[in-house]
């Protein structure tokens, strides 16, 4: 039987491994990526899908859902689960801080489990695929949950164990949130069913989706740039 103390092991050897694998392009790509500033793009091209795809009372009730899924998720990572376990950041962890490598000297705060960016991500990505109910759009949220949490763990302020726990978190707290906005629904709201190749299951129309899908590649075309540009100019 595995204890705690070797999943610990394993954490801090495959944390080593990914953060180890650096250049100066992953540097500036995962510099960027992990900035919250960098998808507001995506964030305000979804809120236009949102509004443009409901009425005010329906669109609201989704953005009001949305905005729980992330204050529960936020606040029960940073909120609860770092104050009470307690457990370092690997830039922070006096046992690894000579081993990690650190890009423009970012640390990051004491405690890192669960991770925070894990969680809102993957709650937004999860409660946004249930509601809309489109299989490829729901590929391209978890991928782009996925890149994020990945940029902390290569940047160093987060255990794979972080990220695993805050995604799981994330999820079923955006699972719990969309059973009581579908029975909100239910109750206020009255949705069309649509079957039409033009729409979403969820009732989205699918060049509004698509317009969110390039949205998502031009910000992800942004980070690679950005990424060779700090690899460029380091040559100069």
């Amino acid at each position: 039987m595995i204890d705690i103390q070797q999943l610990v092991a394993w954490d801090k050897e495959a944390l080593l491994a990914i953060n180890g694998c650096h250049n100066l392009f992953w540097d500036g790509f995962m510099w960027v990526v992990t900035d919250t500033k960098t998808w507001i793009p995506v964030a305000s091209m979804l809120l236009y899908v949102i509004f443009k795809n409901n009425k005010p009372v329906p669109a609201l009730l989704m953005l009001l859902m949305l905005a729980l899924c992330i204050t529960l998720s936020d606040q029960f990572a940073s909120g609860f689960c770092k104050p009470f376990f307690h457990r370092f950041r690997p830039t922070q962890d006096p046992e690894l801080q000579p081993l990690v490598h650190i890009v423009n000297g970012y640390r990051g705060g004491a405690y890192g489990f669960i991770s925070s960016h894990a969680a809102n991500t993957f709650t937004v990505a999860t409660f946004v695929a249930l509601a809309v109910r489109r299989r490829m759009l729901t590929f391209s949220l978890f991928i782009w949950a996925c890149i994020p949490s990945y940029s902390r763990m290569y940047l160093g302020v987060h255990y794979p164990g972080d990220i695993l726990c805050g995604a799981v978190a994330g999820s079923l707290i955006a699972c719990l949130v969309y059973v009581l906005y579908v029975r909100l629904q239910h109750r206020f709201i009255r949705r069309p069913q649509y079957i039409s190749d033009y729409y979403t299951m969820g009732g989205y129309e699918v060049d509004d989706i698509l317009l969110l899908h390039s949205v998502l590649l031009l910000t992800y075309f942004y980070a690679i740039v950005a990424g060779m540009m700090k690899a460029g100019l380091s040559h100069f």
